[in-house]
């Protein structure tokens, strides 16, 4: 016989939703072990890629916005950088060894709870192709862009912060347009 207690049936874990003792936001609380669970904002970093005159870009294979083109990025992994995990992003997406330049923006996204960190950057080896997450990937000069085909509203943003900071070494790095919330 052991003195062990059997499981218990039913849910365990973060079950309750509310606002715990000395916090001013509702959580899931577990009432077992008290646990709480915090679920705070995702990381996701990027770069506006380019080679000469031309910028990379990555037409998706997954939801959201699968089909779509967008600049390489994706959310932040544990014990990386900002940088290395936009270089690690253009690497899966696109295969592309890039060199980070600068900070181009910083996008707060609080209908997605996501805090956007876009670099610029530029192309090492023109030698590029589809990751697992990418359908195809191409260089388009500026007027070539598909405009009206790119995923997200940063994606925009940070194409236009890239034109306004071109030739510039030294430059603060930009906010998400109030509209854009």
């Amino acid at each position: 016989m052991s003195d062990a207690t059997p499981p218990r049936s039913g849910p365990q874990g973060p079950v309750v939703r509310r606002v715990p003792h000395g916090d001013n936001r509702e959580r899931l609380v577990c009432d077992d072990c008290g646990f709480i669970n915090y679920i705070n904002p995702k990381i996701v970093v990027g770069s506006v890629v380019t080679l000469g005159d031309k910028f990379l870009l990555c037409r998706r294979a997954i939801d959201p916005r699968d089909g779509y083109w967008t600049i390489p990025a994706g959310y932040m992994e544990e014990r990386e950088t900002t940088v290395e995990g936009a270089m690690r992003e253009a690497w899966e997406e696109a295969y592309a060894k890039i060199e980070i330049d600068a900070l181009l923006g910083i996008y707060n996204i609080p209908r997605i709870s996501q805090v956007q960190m876009i670099y610029r950057a530029r192309l090492l080896d023109p030698d590029v192709k589809a990751g697992d997450e990418t359908r195809e990937v191409g260089l388009f000069t500026w007027d070539e862009i598909p405009w009206d085909d790119l995923a997200f509203p940063s994606v925009h943003w940070a194409l236009d912060h890239w034109r306004r900071t071109q030739g510039q070494s030294n430059f603060p790095a930009f906010p998400e347009p109030v509209q854009g919330l």
